[in-house]
């Protein structure tokens, strides 16, 4: 098999490696960084993204959740695994940018959520 031939069954048959999907993310600035969602009443929640497709995060009562997330039709898309599995996953925009970032959203409950990108573990 020629170089050439060799790399075109690469591209065909890897199109969709793993490691590439999360490189190229849109969400790249929130590796590393904390994503705080703030409701109305002033509470905030965290969120870390790993590039792993898992992710940590903390209520606004400081418990600790944890689960693994997807991009969906350029949404990300939460699954709790931990403290207990929920079977249901909860999709919301998360738009490209640098840490600084701002943009508004809404809860799993619907409630209408303040969210920034702060620098670091916070």
């Amino acid at each position: 098999m020629t170089k050439s031939l060799m790399l075109a069954a690469a591209v065909v048959l890897f199109p969709f490696a793993p490691v590439a999907s999360h490189a190229a993310s849109p969400i790249e600035a929130a590796f590393g960084n904390t994503i705080v969602s703030t409701y109305p009443s002033g509470r905030s929640t965290r969120l870390w993204l790993k590039r792993d497709g898992t992710y940590e995060g903390q209520r606004t009562n400081g418990k600790r959740t944890a689960g693994r997330w997807t991009l969906k039709s350029g949404k990300v898309c939460l699954k709790q695994t931990r403290p207990v599995g929920i079977p249901l996953s909860f999709c919301s925009t998360i738009p490209a940018g640098k840490v600084g970032l701002t943009w508004s959203s809404k809860s799993p409950k619907g409630e209408p959520l303040n969210n920034r990108l702060v620098a670091g573990r916070g």
